[in-house]
């Protein structure tokens, strides 16, 4: 091994060190000693010497660079040297020569300034001395003409000149000064008001002597007057009372004209006396408001309709004080709420011991009344009447919403301006009053008209006795309807018999009630009054749940429930095709229902059913109510009256197909399943089951898989057993019987299977899975395939039974072991394990 000297150890670490302190290293003393010889170091040496001169290199290079940046530290200076220079020559011509221009501009600038000024204070004067003028030319105007002259537009007019002077002008000095004369001492401010009161005192007297004497020329004249004087209050107040006189006019003419007569007793008379108020009311608002928005500006006609509204409060309170006097409301009313209604009272008492026979008609429980009470009962109220009320009421009802809608409209259009033009309603006197276009938007009602004497009135008189009429008419409707009930004729589970009547057999008491139904829906809409709605509907409900439901109810479990009088036996024919017709009844008034509700709604938002814009549709909701948020409340109203009554129906429904499946249907299906099966052997030879296959492919030329016997007797028995039902049931029910009956043949068939364990062989397999897709496919014919799903689980059983051995390795892999299977794994095997040769 090599030795270095001491020199050589200190130069060689200094050398490199200094390296690799340029390249941003330190080479560690490690590396120096692990070196072991010499052929390394001179490498080491020589790296470092070749980096050394890379160093020497970039060095010179810095150093070569300074001298072109001296050259360029030079060059600026000898700039700033020239720039100091001129900034010198800069400031001495600043100094020298700008400062006196800048010193003259100021003072031109100066000069302009009390030159603009004095110009501006000139214009001013100029201002005032013509206002001023203008102020003497109209006081002196007004002056000469309440003078010989009486040219009462002329001073109107030099009035509403003079307005427009401003106040400081008319009561300056300068005003004071000047424009008082020899005729007119007086001040201006003076003289105007002395001439505005003294027009305002002329004008109401010659427009009250115009009303006096039906002018309506000078009335317009001397109305156009007012707001020139600067008095429209008073312009607006004494026109509001001129044309509230000729509407109490028109009201009391009106009202005189059948009053004692035979006219108030008959017809709609009050509420046609009631309509012309409200066409009268209309009708000035219609043609006078142009005029009183073209005079008094926009919103003015706002204060006519509040002193035309209350003038509508009283006739209008008039009119219908009268009607209830000479209806005799309150009479009516204490009748209604005390009628009895003997026959549904009678109807939830217990019922006393069903007695076989077929059921009279017009009594639930075959319970006898005493005749006389429910005579007197049907003589006290008069039903017709009443229904003649409801009418009349409802027409009252729907002119005072069509009122409403139409001030709130013009109203609302008043207040925005005076010249869009607005399209209205038109109260013509035609048949149809107050039946016009009226522009369809949200409003809502104004405040003076939901605070009306007029709308308590009609809440108090109209609506309040409406919900009242409405109930008692509906529940007596019920009531008639069960006690003239009729059932279907011809009806018979005979198959040879045809019915006399056409499908859907239900009771008369359906049509009757549901026409009812519509009658009191429409009626109550027709109202556009959602206090109406929002008690009428609520109570239509309740009569259907509680008299209608309740009353089918109670004849199907005290009248027609399907008992056999012998255990073991079916029940009596009569009976059981009266509880299915009350099961129709049911189905067949959630119909009704439905219809009557959705032709309401398909309307609703403007569009119909197929989505298009229903215009002028009569039973729109949006057009019968325009007022914010009352279309969303009677659609809910009328949604809450469908949903109530189908809830309870369908309940109802759901248990009298349970009881028909039980006492009717359940007796036999059991024994047609075992009729079936009766005969068969399921552990056949290949031979056997060739002749089986053979002889059920040459009968109809298709492979049905079943045997002769077994297919026809369960044929023979299934329609025996569910064709004369669904002859009589509605299609609904009927699928809802099919339902319950398929769950439980699935359930008893399934039973079935499994009770053949052990006792099939492997051709006894094959025939059962035919068998079982026979049965299948009677029960779910007619296009009923959704109802196969019941049988997966048979079908299901069948299948397994009948793989093959590598089809059934690959149901155990884990991939497909659960895909689509509705048995379970232990279900599958022993499913497997029924055909003896696969016997664990």
């Amino acid at each position: 091994m090599p030795v270095f000297h001491g020199a050589q150890r200190d130069t060689v670490p200094q050398t490199l060190r200094t390296e690799n302190v340029v390249k941003g290293e330190r080479m560690s003393p490690c590396q120096l000693d692990g070196m072991v010889s010499l052929a390394e170091v001179q490498a080491t040496m020589n790296e470092l010497c070749q980096q050394e001169a890379n160093v020497t290199q970039r060095l010179n290079a810095l150093v070569a660079s300074q001298n072109e940046l001296k050259r360029s530290l030079a060059r600026l200076d000898i700039s700033r040297a020239t720039l100091g220079s001129q900034a010198v020559s800069t400031r001495a011509i600043g100094n020298t020569m700008l400062s006196n221009a800048a010193v003259a501009a100021k003072r031109i600038s100066a000069a302009v300034s009390r030159l603009d000024l004095e110009q501006a204070r000139v214009k001013d004067t100029l201002h005032v001395v013509e206002q001023v003028a203008e102020l003497k030319t109209c006081v002196l105007g007004v002056t000469g003409s309440m003078g010989a002259a009486q040219d009462w537009e002329a001073a109107a007019t030099y009035l509403n000149r003079a307005s427009r002077i401003p106040p400081e002008v008319i009561n300056g000095s300068f005003a004071e000064e000047i424009v008082p004369t020899s005729e007119v001492p007086d001040l201006p401010k003076t003289t105007l008001e002395q001439a505005a009161e003294s027009l305002q005192g002329l004008f109401l007297r010659e427009f009250q002597k115009a009303a006096a004497e039906n002018n309506g020329s000078k009335v317009t004249r001397f109305f156009k007057l007012f707001p020139l004087i600067g008095k429209s209050g008073v312009g607006l107040d004494v026109y509001g009372r001129y044309v509230c006189q000729g509407v109490a006019a028109r009201a009391r003419s009106n009202l005189n004209a059948g009053t004692g007569g035979s006219q108030a007793t008959e017809g709609f008379f009050y509420a046609n006396a009631l309509t012309k108020l409200f066409e009268h009311v209309a009708q000035i608002v219609e043609h006078h408001g142009g005029l009183v928005q073209l005079h008094y500006g926009a919103g003015s006609m706002v204060r006519v309709i509040e002193r035309l509204q209350t003038e509508a409060d009283i006739q209008g309170g008039i009119i219908i004080d009268t009607w209830s006097d000479e209806r005799s409301i309150d009479r009516r009313l204490t009748d209604i709420r005390s009628y009895a209604f003997t026959f549904l009272v009678q109807s939830f008492l217990p019922a006393p011991p069903l007695r076989s026979g077929t059921p009279r008609a017009g009594s639930p429980n075959k319970r006898s009344v005493p005749g006389d009470s429910r005579r007197q009962e049907e003589e006290g109220i008069d039903t017709k009447g009443i229904d003649t009320l409801l009418s009349e009421m409802t027409a009252m009802a729907a002119r005072w919403s069509l009122y409403c809608r139409f001030i709130a409209l013009q109203c609302k259009v008043r207040r925005q301006s005076c010249f869009p033009p607005v399209e209205t309603a038109d109260y013509s006197t035609t048949q149809e009053p107050m039946q016009g276009k009226v522009e369809h938007e949200i409003l809502k009602i104004p405040s003076f008209i939901a605070a009306s004497a007029l709308n308590r009135k009609i809440a108090d008189r109209i609506t309040t006795p409406i919900n009242a009429m409405t109930t008692f008419l509906l529940r007596r409707s019920v009531e008639r309807a069960f006690q003239l009930d009729e059932q279907p004729s011809g009806l018979s589970l005979n198959l040879a018999k045809p019915p006399y009547s056409h499908a859907p057999y239900i009771s008369s008491a359906v049509d009757d009630v549901m026409y009812i139904v519509n009658q009191i829906v429409e009626r109550s809409l027709a109202t556009s009054q959602r206090s109406v709605v929002s008690s009428v509907l609520p109570s239509v409900t309740r009569v259907l749940d509680y008299d209608y439901i309740g009353m089918i109810q109670r004849k199907m479990r005290d009248e027609s429930y399907p008992k056999a009088a012998v255990q073991g036996a079916l029940p009596p024919e009569n009976t059981i095709l009266a509880f299915l017709v009350l099961i129709n009844d049911l189905d067949v008034g959630c119909d009704y229902v439905r219809r009557i509700v959705q032709s309401w709604l398909e309307g609703f938002h403007g569009t119909d059913s197929h989505g298009e814009k229903a215009e002028g549709s009569a039973k729109s909701l949006d057009s019968l109510y325009p007022f914010e948020g009352d279309a969303l409340h009677a659609a809910n109203m009328l949604k809450s009256l469908q949903q109530g009554f189908e809830a309870k129906a369908w309940e109802l429904i759901g248990d009298g197909i349970y009881v028909v499946f039980k006492n009717v249907v359940k007796p036999r299906l059991r024994p047609l399943l075992s009729d079936a099966f009766r005969d068969i052997d399921y552990q056949m030879n290949e031979e056997g089951h060739a002749e089986g296959k053979g002889s059920t492919e040459d009968n109809d030329g298709s492979d049905h898989g079943a045997d002769e016997g077994a297919q026809e007797h369960f044929q023979r028995g299934w329609d025996a057993l569910t064709k004369p039902v669904a002859r009589i049931f509605t299609p609904s029910n009927h699928e809802r019987l099919l339902n319950t009956v398929i769950s439980y043949l699935a359930d008893v068939l399934e039973k079935r299977i499994w009770s053949y364990y052990g006792r099939i062989n492997e051709y006894g397999a094959i025939r059962l899975e035919r068998d079982i897709a026979a049965l299948v496919n009677i029960v779910v014919r007619g296009s009923r395939y959704g109802l196969r799903d019941a049988f997966a689980r048979c079908t299901q059983i069948c299948l397994v039974m009948n793989m093959e051995e590598d089809e059934w390795a690959e149901t155990q892999s884990d991939v497909v072991q659960e895909a689509g299977w509705i048995l379970d794994g232990d279900e599958r095997a022993r499913a497997r394990a029924m055909v003896q040769s696969r016997k664990p």
